[in-house]
Formats: structure tokens, C-alpha cells, sequence
């Protein structure tokens, strides 16, 4: 390294001020950060211009063309030049950044892409004539007339020719344009009765259509489940429960899926505030704590959550790319959130993913061999099913095969689809390998793993337990005194009252040393340092920590999964249908302890197409 000379005086630096295309390339490195970036502002500027109908237009994963066309209420050819200026905007007049009721509001978008890229815009507004006006490199051109009749079209051509160096950061064609693809779905979601288009023109042609969602009727409910439905697929749209929940002027709304219709990362998880799509650390953890409870951490929610509160309760401008909020109470969000799907996966009951049994029937299938045949047969009657039930009971007590049992039919017991119509979950109708429990409903069959469905029963009762009865705490003969940096021993003991429930007793001792003064009593001998880094190291990744409570209700998984029935046994009647009814009345009986399914449902339809019976 060159040492400087103390005898030579270094020169005075001088202050400049940057001409407007510096600053404007200086914004546009936090504003447009690639292809995708540029779509959003432009189709969120066409959202809040009113447009019922949005096309999408790109080519070469957006690098060579990107093409925004919307029956907004345009732009007047005497304000175009003023568009593009720096902090121009017709969203809001500054006199408070708080109360922002639009996507835009910075104005920064257009001088940014003028200012590495060839941009044009063509508007018309009612009232007025046509006009264009196209910027190349921040270098304007001036307003001339131009033939539309009606919205704007703007057009963005050599995204960061003026900053080459830029396009070295890019990625593949396919990776932009799917990032593009990203965008355009977020915001269709948000805006579920405006018409989405999205075409990649690449090469020569009419190019091809990528994404189409057709504007949807009806109340807000209606339309956003048809929406998620168009956008992410029929499969979330029918294991999803719809969350409407309010709390100190907040209202949350959406559609969240059931545990075990799960993903192995967070990339089917949606939150919006105010309908501006987000990446919320806060709201990501609220997510992640509502569903801790029923799946491993290898697997994740998918849900699409939507926020809206009074504009002043939350600062959107936050940072240029606006993706990022900051709510004046994250408490009460975090716990409207927990608490709503809470209360909706409790509703559910014991509901299992519907794609459970289509992996069920898709595993049975057979390969198809030739020409499938296909057998014509009547359904016989009611009461011709019962009689030839009866005429086939056994005359002996049990009938034991190679692979399972049958139970027999009693005076006692149901009989036939009539009684199985009372009980969701059917009527038991024997056991096979000793672990899974055939039942009869009205309408299929269930398959029920013994062993897993009375885990989580056991598991459930565990935990109302340790609710009402509270987390008991082990006093530490000495207390542990544990040194920690002035910022972690304020992060901890701001969550120490949380701790405290599950019996992790920490207080402020001298200097930046806290005192370990009581542990939880089912966790026996514990490393309470180590334990209160991991903590640490929770709440700084995830905005919160879950570790004491998920390391109580590890252990309560492991006493339930030792007190349940085993595999391996044989079960009578009665109690099989014992523990069917007991799933029915208990919530979260369609999971076990790590989200997989306690039962399969296959219906009668679905059974005999495998048999080719329809």
C-alpha cells in the first residue's frame, strides 16, 4: 500500500453538482435493477391510470423490447416532456408521503428508463389529441402528434445500451423473462378484475402468448379466488381456506392452503399490503409462525395474504423499488395474521389436501396396455346393495387373512352406505398390514395410517394441556450468567416476556450480562448460552424466534408419537371407528405432527375409472 507524504498537501476536493443524466442513471441503478424491474413500473403506472386491460410485451427476456399498452386514461401531449422529468408525478402533491394511495408516487420511474434505455410513450387522454414523445440515453426529443385512440403505449427498447456494464449483471433470456412472469402474476393477483396479457414477440412473428388472466366479476372474494385460481392453479384454488379477519384497523384477506398441500421452498407464498405486492420479513415470519406448528422445517405454506390498513398506519416509501414496508405496529399485524389462519386451519378440521388422493390414484393406475376397455354396467339399487351385503356376511366371529382383517358385521355395528353417511370419515370396515384402517363413506373410501392419525391426536390433547396449564419452569440452583454485546442483550430482553411463557426466565444482570434464572422442565438439562444464541440468531434471519417453543413441541411429538397406538396392532371394530370419530371432532387431525397425511379419501367415481367402469 503507498504511503502518502505528510509534507505535500493533498488537493482540496471539490464539490460538483451532477448534471440531471448522471442522476437519473444514478436513480435508475436502484430503481431498474433488470427487465423485470421495468415491467412492474410500468404496468403498476397503467394500474393506477385506471386500466381494465393491460398487455405485456417483450423479447429477448426484455433486453432488446419491452411494450406496455393499457386503456388508461392516458396522458395529455401538453404534460408528456413533464412525465419525464425527475419527481414529476400526478400520484400525490408532497405535501404528505404518508397517505400514499397509488403503486407510483416517487416519480421515477420514466427518467430512469429515458436514462439507460430508448423509451417512447405514445398517449392519448379524453379530451385531447394524440402526442408522442421518445428519449434516448436521458437525451429528450420533442412532442409530435400521433394516431391512438385511447390509453398509452410505452415502449422500451436496448434496456441499458447507455450503461453497458449494466448488462453484464443481467442473466439468461429465460431467467428474465421468467422474472418478468413473476411480476405480471403478483400483479394480477393484486388486481384480480383487470385483464392481464403477457407476449413474448422474440424473434420474427406474432411471438406467443405466455400468461392471459381474463378479468373476473363478481364481489372480492369471488374474483380473487378465481384469480389465484387462473394464476396458480386449480390445485391451490381447491385446498385453500379463505381468511377474512380484522384487528385495530387492520383487515386481512386471502386464501392460504392447507398443511399438507405443502412446498419444499417459499416461492408459492404472496403477501400484498394495500394491494402493493411485498417481500416483508416481518410478514414472511408471521406466515412461517401460523403454520410452525403443523409442518417440518423442510417444508413451506403456500398462501396468498393480503393487508389492507388506513395508508398513514404504514410507510411504503421505504425504498425505491417500494417492495419493502414498515408498519408503525408490527405486533398487531404479526398477530392478526397468526391468529386468522390459526383459527382457519383449526376450522378446517381434519381436511386433507385434496392432491393427496390424485397422487393415491395416480400411483395405482396402471400403464395403459392398448385400447383401455371399457365396461357398460348398471348400478343396482339401494336395496339390492344391502341385500347382497347381508347375504355376504360371514358366519363366524373374525376373518383373518395373509394380508389383513375383516370386521364382522353385528346387530350392533352399521351397516351398509346408509349408516357410513353419518361420519365423514365413514365406517370401519377392516385393517390391513396392521396399520391402516379401511373405512366406508357414502360417497369412496378411507385409508387412515393408524399409527400417524393417533399421533396427532395425542399431540393435540398434549398441547391443550401445556395451554391451560402453563410451560413448567426448573429454577437453576445458580443462575447462569451469560455476556453478551450490548445489542443482543437489548434484543433479548425485549423478548423476554415471550420466553418467559415457555418457561425461559432470563433478567438483566450487570454491564451487557443477562442472568438464566429458570429453564423449561421437559427439556431437562439444557446449554441455556447456546440456546439464547440460537435465539439471537433467529430473531436477526427472521424478525422473531420460535426455537424454545419448537424444542417443547419436539418433545411432546416424541411423547405422543411413544403413547399412540403402534403399527402393528391389531385394532376391533369399535375401536377403529373410535379413533375415526375422534379424528372428526379433533382440528388438525388430517396432518400429523410433521404435515404429512393421516388419511387418504378416494372416491367411488375415481375407483372404478381405474377399473374402467365409467
Amino acid at each position: 500500500m503507498p504511503q502518502s507524504n505528510p509534507n505535500i498537501s493533498a488537493p482540496q476536493p471539490i464539490i460538483r453538482q451532477l448534471d440531471d443524466t448522471a442522476i437519473n442513471r444514478i436513480a435508475a441503478g436502484e430503481v431498474v435493477e433488470r427487465p423485470a424491474s421495468a415491467v412492474k413500473e410500468l404496468v403498476e403506472n397503467a394500474i393506477d391510470a385506471g386500466a381494465t386491460r393491460i398487455t405485456i410485451e417483450y423479447a429477448d427476456g426484455g433486453k432488446t423490447l419491452v411494450r406496455v399498452t393499457d386503456d388508461g386514461c392516458g396522458i395529455a401531449g401538453d404534460d408528456l416532456a413533464l412525465a419525464l422529468s425527475r419527481h414529476a408525478t400526478s400520484k400525490i402533491d408532497g405535501s404528505d408521503l404518508l397517505n400514499i394511495h397509488s403503486f407510483g408516487f416517487r416519480g421515477e420511474a420514466l427518467p430512469s428508463l429515458g436514462a439507460v434505455g430508448r423509451l417512447s410513450i405514445t398517449s392519448r387522454a379524453a379530451g385531447h389529441d394524440g402526442a408522442e414523445i421518445s428519449v434516448s440515453g436521458g437525451h429528450n426529443a420533442a412532442v409530435k402528434p400521433a394516431g391512438l385512440s385511447g390509453g398509452t403505449i410505452v415502449t422500451l427498447r436496448d434496456l441499458f445500451f447507455a450503461t453497458p456494464a449494466r448488462l453484464k449483471f443481467l442473466r439468461t433470456d429465460r431467467a428474465e423473462a421468467q422474472a418478468i412472469g413473476d411480476v405480471i402474476k403478483r400483479l394480477a393477483m393484486a388486481e384480480p378484475f383487470v385483464r392481464f396479457v403477457l407476449r413474448d414477440v422474440s424473434g420474427d412473428g406474432a411471438g406467443r402468448e405466455v400468461f392471459r388472466a381474463e378479468a373476473e366479476q363478481g364481489d372480492l372474494f369471488d374474483a380473487l379466488h378465481g384469480r389465484l385460481r387462473q394464476v396458480l392453479g386449480r390445485e391451490f384454488a381447491e385446498n385453500a381456506l379463505p381468511i377474512d379477519a380484522e384487528r385495530e384497523g387492520f383487515h386481512l384477506t386471502g386464501f392460504a392452503a392447507l398443511p399438507t398441500y405443502s412446498r419444499g421452498s417459499a416461492v408459492a407464498q404472496y403477501l400484498f399490503v394495500n394491494g402493493r405486492p411485498v417481500k416483508d420479513k416481518m410478514l414472511i415470519g408471521a406466515l412461517r409462525g401460523a403454520y410452525f406448528d403443523f409442518l417440518s422445517r423442510d417444508r413451506h405454506p403456500a398462501a396468498a395474504l393480503f393487508v389492507d390498513c388506513d395508508p398513514t398506519l404504514v410507510d411504503v416509501n421505504v425504498h425505491p423499488a417500494k417492495s419493502e414496508v414498515r408498519f408503525r405496529d408490527p405486533g398487531v399485524v404479526r398477530g392478526l395474521i397468526v391468529s386468522a389462519l390459526r383459527h382457519a386451519l383449526a376450522n378446517a378440521g381434519h381436511r386433507a389436501s385434496s392432491t393427496v388422493a390424485d397422487a393415491t390414484l395416480g400411483a395405482m393406475r396402471p400403464e395403459p396396455v392398448g385400447e383401455p376397455r371399457v365396461y357398460q354396467m348398471d348400478r343396482p339399487s339401494q336395496g339390492a346393495r344391502q341385500a347382497a351385503y347381508r347375504a355376504q356376511e360371514p358366519g363366524f366371529a373374525e376373518t383373518r387373512g395373509v394380508w389383513g382383517r375383516v370386521e364382522p358385521q353385528t346387530e350392533e355395528s352399521p351397516k351398509g352406505i346408509e349408516a357410513a353417511r353419518d361420519y365423514p370419515l365413514g365406517t370401519a370396515r377392516g385393517q390391513v398390514h396392521e396399520n391402516y384402517i379401511i373405512a366406508q363413506t357414502a360417497t369412496g373410501m378411507v385409508i387412515v395410517d393408524q399409527h400417524a392419525a393417533h399421533e396427532r391426536l395425542v399431540y393435540e390433547k398434549l398441547k391443550k394441556q401445556m395451554a391451560e396449564s402453563g410451560v413448567p419452569a426448573q429454577a437453576l440452583l445458580i443462575p447462569e450468567i451469560i455476556q453478551l454485546s450490548a445489542s443482543d442483550r437489548a434484543t433479548l430482553l425485549g423478548v423476554a416476556d415471550d420466553l418467559a411463557r415457555f418457561g425461559l426466565t432470563i433478567e438483566p444482570f450487570g454491564g451487557d450480562a443477562v442472568a438464566v434464572r429458570e429453564t423449561p422442565a421437559i427439556l431437562g438439562e439444557v446449554n441455556a448460552e447456546a440456546m439464547l444464541r440460537d435465539i439471537l440468531d433467529e430473531l436477526e434471519g427472521e424478525g422473531e424466534s420460535l426455537l424454545v417453543q419448537a424444542r417443547i413441541e419436539a418433545i411432546l411429538s416424541r411423547v405422543a408419537c411413544h403413547g399412540s397406538i403402534r403399527s402393528g396392532r391389531w385394532m376391533r371394530g369399535e375401536e377403529m371407528n373410535a379413533l375415526l370419530r375422534e379424528m372428526e371432532a379433533t382440528p388438525h387431525s388430517g396432518q400429523c405432527n410433521h404435515g404429512r397425511p393421516t388419511y387418504v379419501e378416494l372416491k367411488l367415481s375415481d375407483i372404478e375409472r381405474l377399473f374402467g367402469r365409467t
